[in-house]
């Protein structure tokens, strides 16, 4: 028999103990409260234990470089619509001030990935330059990928399906995990585990089912079928680890990954360089360190000049 979901008062109360924690604000009276609260279910201690993970990552988020910038900042903590008193308990104030997001948004910068947990128990893994909408309601989980990519890996809920939006697309979960690549006229849906399925709005008769180690394209327009293909999903998701893999792709490809990523660009300057194929695993982060290697790969020419790092064919004497 499968245990009962904590309920999503208890989640937001966990909420509270959690803000009171972190503020250092609990004496021996409401450390007595809180093991009152505790006891009188054992799920509460788990609850309590997802806020404060998810305060945690609030606070010190990771980037590629195991440090993040944190969210984007709106008057949020990361539940489903808390009420916090976040402020005045810390101050120890009599009147709390109450926060209800309309909806939570995180979003990260050039070389940044940051990892949410959400208040039902799924992570969003987010990708270099993307922004990530949230929306917690009572039969929906609404996500709306602004831009980007995002990895999501969803929380079993019945009762409640996870959709994700990009643009006119629709990805629609119960519980599984899939990344969502939003490009300029469509999106690319990957799977990692479970199925999805898929469609533009407006062509739901072409939707598509997309299963574990599968991936397709969807069109904003809807003007083709999408199709489905398998997919190495472990090197098309290297990036949640700062790593970009290469299996043969050409060189030119490569460097558009590789920019993706860094202030500091790769430019290619010879087109027969440009179609070269390479093989090799790389920090997202590091373009100098995968320059130097296509030079000992390939044999190119490296020249860096301020934030341009040039790959040019080897003279020939």
């Amino acid at each position: 028999m499968q245990a009962r979901k904590i309920g999503p008062e208890a989640a937001d109360q966990a909420a509270l103990w959690a803000v009171q924690i972190d503020s250092g604000s609990v004496d021996p009276e409401t450390d007595a409260a809180l093991r009152r609260w505790l006891d009188e279910d054992p799920r509460r201690r788990g609850a309590l234990l997802r806020a404060e993970a998810a305060l945690s990552f609030m606070d010190r988020g990771r980037a590629l470089d195991r440090v993040v910038p944190r969210p984007a900042p709106r008057p949020i903590w990361i539940r489903r619509k808390w009420m916090l008193a976040g402020a005045a308990l810390a101050a120890g104030l009599a009147a709390a001030l109450i926060l209800v997001p309309e909806a939570l948004h995180f979003s990260t910068g050039l070389g940044q990935m940051l990892q949410v947990p959400l208040s039902d128990g799924s992570m969003v893994a987010i990708n270099t330059q993307s922004a990530v909408d949230v929306s917690m309601h009572a039969k929906l989980r609404d996500i709306a990928l602004i831009r980007g990519e995002a990895w999501f890996q969803v929380a079993h809920d019945g009762q409640r399906p996870f959709l994700v939006s990009a643009g006119r697309i629709r990805v629609r979960a119960v519980g599984t995990a899939f990344a969502v690549h939003r490009q300029e006229r469509g999106a690319e849906v990957l799977v990692t585990e479970g199925v999805v399925e898929t469609w533009t709005v407006g062509a739901e008769a072409q939707r598509v089912r997309v299963g574990a180690g599968s991936k397709t394209y969807i069109d904003e327009d809807a003007s083709t079928r999408p199709t489905v293909e398998a997919a190495d999903t472990a090197r098309a998701l290297a990036w949640r680890e700062g790593q970009i893999v290469l299996e043969g792709e050409s060189l030119a490809e490569a460097v558009a990954e590789f920019n993706r990523y860094n202030a500091r660009k790769l430019l290619i300057t010879d087109a027969a360089l440009a179609q070269e194929r390479i093989v090799g695993q790389f920090r997202a982060t590091e373009p100098m360190t995968f320059a130097v290697a296509v030079s000992t790969i390939l044999g190119a020419s490296v020249l860096q000049q301020g934030d341009l790092i040039q790959l040019s064919a080897a003279s020939r004497h």
